[in-house]
């Protein structure tokens, strides 16, 4: 496979699956904003939120306040930011138009109507200036489906071949990024410094971070408790059955990147530090991550997932 075609799929599974995130954070921080005041966050929660999205740094040249208004329009529909999810959709759909003979039809079909649709919400964004909430919620709710259908059609019609492999590595790289920024900022950021952990503020904001990442059934499976910071970090990172946590994207990130080794004949940089992080990840307990700062876990674990997406693309990626 070219190198230009295996980095299109990849990236076409980022952007898609970094749009999901973006629409479930936003959706996880408007649900918290519309609690009485005695459950809501500190003031900073829409700061929150741009640094969960990464975008923290660039929203300031052109906004003053990190209101909700602000915030929701520049992760949303702002195409001055590069990873806007109008931004998203519209690159995801720019990279499978250039591959389109490696997709199944399900798949362009997908990606195509939902570029289509989003120039219908952004025509009424553009219109009224704003989205109401009725119109954010719908427009959310067609994010999150259209990265589903995508991810879905290729699960379900992609012939397992190099090209499979590259577009399913590029779900699992940005997922793992996007569980450990969430998840890093609402222990650092989001609880006021006068609230207790385990206070009510503390529950309905974990609450609604498990929502964001479709988990608080899941948690409530597993732990069968009230909702705990600790265990809320266990299943987020070292749950292999949780779909979103950093070892089970670990875990297919080492299944996908060994299967390209074994149908080019050679492995490299990629699949030995991949198979280091999954090392660490299983070894690890939720004790000790906690003893040594769950800050400090988290930020250097985006930096070895970055490291690992670097090496990718240099591995296979440039031509």
């Amino acid at each position: 496979m070219l190198s230009r075609t295996a980095d299109n799929l990849f990236w076409v599974s980022r952007y898609l699956e970094r749009a999901d995130f973006l629409a479930r954070l936003i959706e996880a921080s408007s649900r918290i904003a519309a609690l009485p005041k005695a459950y809501a966050m500190a003031q900073d929660e829409w700061q929150s939120v741009l640094i969960a999205s990464g975008a923290d740094e660039t929203f300031y040249d052109y906004f003053e306040t990190p209101d909700e208004a602000n915030v929701i329009a520049y992760l949303a529909f702002d195409e001055r930011n590069q990873s806007s999810i109008r931004n998203c959709i519209e690159f995801g759909r720019t990279n499978a138009r250039a591959v389109r003979t490696a997709l199944t039809t399900e798949m362009w079909e997908g990606i195509n109507s939902a570029w289509l649709e989003l120039k219908k919400f952004e025509a009424v964004h553009k219109e009224l200036g704003r989205i109401d909430r009725e119109e954010l919620s719908k427009f959310l709710d067609y994010v999150k489906k259209t990265s589903s259908l995508y991810d879905g059609s290729g699960y379900r019609t992609m012939l397992r071949n190099d090209a499979y492999y590259f577009s399913r590595l590029g779900v699992y790289i940005e997922r793992a990024d996007n569980t450990a920024r969430v998840l890093d900022v609402k222990y650092h950021v989001l609880l006021p410094e006068q609230e207790a952990v385990g206070g009510s503020v503390d529950y309905f904001q974990w609450a609604a971070i498990l929502r964001s990442v479709s988990a608080l059934t899941a948690y409530h499976w597993v732990y069968r408790e009230s909702i705990k910071p600790w265990n809320v970090a266990d299943l987020l990172i070292l749950r292999l059955e949780m779909p979103r946590s950093l070892l089970s994207c670990y875990d297919n990130i080492v299944r996908f990147l060994d299967a390209i080794a074994n149908q080019y004949g050679i492995q490299g940089a990629s699949q030995r530090h991949a198979r280091n992080m999954r090392r660490r990840l299983e070894s690890a307990s939720i004790k000790e991550v906690f003893q040594s700062g769950l800050h400090e876990f988290v930020d250097a674990f985006v930096t070895d997932n970055n490291r690992l997406g670097a090496e990718i693309t240099e591995q296979y990626l440039i031509g």
